[in-house]
């Protein structure tokens, strides 16, 4: 099992890091590099992997029966092991790009208020909490954390519905080896 969470996990953090990561080194200064959409549409694709995980350990393994708490909880593994994947690739994006992210994503919050027809005190609101956002962003002990907590709730939800339906030994039963 512990073989099979490494490997789903391992998978699921470099395709969902590697292009995050991109995505950020690649954009435009000034701008926050990413579109939350896309981010999460990549999460949600890498983490499909927790589902191909359990329904290969439910099959290749247990004989095709997974009960839901085992399935969860060996999608919840494989989450948290992308999830610290995710992690050590954003640490080296920002080491990449000298921790430019923060700065482009205070400027863009900013400009946003701004083109929402803000007033001058709603834009000095905004540029003091992103002043007290990027000291907090610095430390990594917070940072890291937050990072982790962008993915994580994902896969969990991708765990509930992959425990959900794999404890059904008829939901895309394991194939029989022919002669």
């Amino acid at each position: 099992m512990l073989r099979t969470i490494l490997a789903f996990g391992l998978a699921a953090g470099i395709v969902v890091a590697v292009p995050m990561c991109l995505m950020v080194a690649n954009s435009e200064p000034g701008s926050a590099g990413h579109s939350y959409l896309a981010g999460y549409l990549v999460m949600l694709v890498a983490l499909s992997l927790v589902f191909v995980g359990v329904k290969r350990y439910r099959d290749r393994t247990l004989g095709g029966v997974i009960r839901f708490a085992p399935a969860l909880g060996m999608g919840l593994a494989i989450s948290a092991v992308a999830g610290v994947i995710y992690v050590i690739g954003w640490e080296i994006t920002l080491a990449v790009t000298d921790y430019s992210f923060i700065d482009s994503y205070a400027a863009a919050a900013i400009e946003a208020k701004r083109a929402d027809g803000a007033s001058a005190a709603e834009i000095a609101a905004v540029t003091a909490q992103m002043a007290d956002f990027r000291a907090q962003y610095a430390n990594r002990w917070f940072r890291m954390p937050i990072t982790f907590v962008e993915i994580f709730p994902v896969g969990v939800l991708v765990s509930l519905i992959s425990a959900a339906l794999l404890r059904n030994r008829q939901f895309l039963p394991a194939r029989r080896a022919n002669g």
